[in-house]
């Protein structure tokens, strides 16, 4: 890396992060995207002349990047692992976990403050897509799902998607990024899936929001099925013990 190589990762995320929060996002988006391959072998030296900050921030960086798997620490460096196919596969399943547990709290709840909000934010998304700005609808789309998750003010699910979050945001913004130049009517597609799960949401339906979790995350198939019994289950366990 050098300074006549633009960043991947958005400088406009970016605000309140540290500065190895700020190399580890763009070494992050760099090893997923492909252009660090796995096998490559990361100094610390060379990234702190190539960021132009002390190696102490580099450190930090790559333990955080070592903590998701993405690298494997050596003396003064690392060997890059990356990201495989079943890894992907296996973050949005957990993914798609999350969000069939917290629909159902959600069915218990008082949810129209959280309509409202998934509503302003859609709109952020469409003004987005209007300018195809890629980042932008990418930030939003993240702030969707995350104000649904956090809704339930349930810390350990939080917990878990806060450690999901730094890779999906990079595979999410690699996706919308290929896809608003390559597939740019997809996104009124997109929009109406969003506006079915909130649709779902509102009115508490079940049915509506496995149509919609089908339509929002490709090729789940069955899966869906699948996890929205294992939740039935576990909150029918719940209740019964409660009682």
């Amino acid at each position: 890396m050098s300074e006549s190589i633009d960043f991947l990762y958005p400088t406009k995320w970016l605000s309140k992060a540290s500065t190895g929060e700020r190399v580890a996002c763009e070494l992050r988006m760099r090893i997923i995207s492909g252009i660090i391959e796995s096998g490559a072998i990361l100094s610390e030296n060379k990234l702190a002349a190539d960021f132009s900050v002390s190696r102490s921030p580099v450190r930090e960086a790559l333990k955080t990047l070592a903590s998701e798997n993405l690298i494997r620490l050596e003396r003064m460096g690392a060997v890059v692992i990356g990201l495989t196919e079943k890894e992907i596969n296996e973050i949005y399943d957990v993914r798609l976990l999350i969000e069939t547990f917290v629909f159902e709290r959600l069915v218990k709840m008082d949810v129209q403050e959280l309509v409202n909000e998934l509503s302003k934010i859609l709109e952020m998304m469409k003004v987005a897509i209007k300018y195809k700005d890629a980042d932008e609808f990418s930030y939003q789309d993240i702030m969707f799902h995350e104000t649904i998750i956090r809704s339930i003010h349930h810390s350990y699910v939080l917990m878990i998607w806060d450690n999901l979050k730094p890779v999906m945001e990079s595979l999410i913004l690699l996706s919308m990024r290929a896809r608003i130049k390559e597939k740019y009517d997809d996104f009124t597609r997109i929009i109406n899936n969003h506006e079915l799960y909130i649709e779902a949401i509102r009115t508490k339906d079940r049915a509506l929001m496995i149509e919609s979790l089908h339509k929002n995350f490709d090729d789940v198939q069955e899966k869906v099925e699948d996890l929205w019994m294992s939740q039935q289950m576990l909150t029918k366990g719940v209740e019964q013990q409660d009682d």
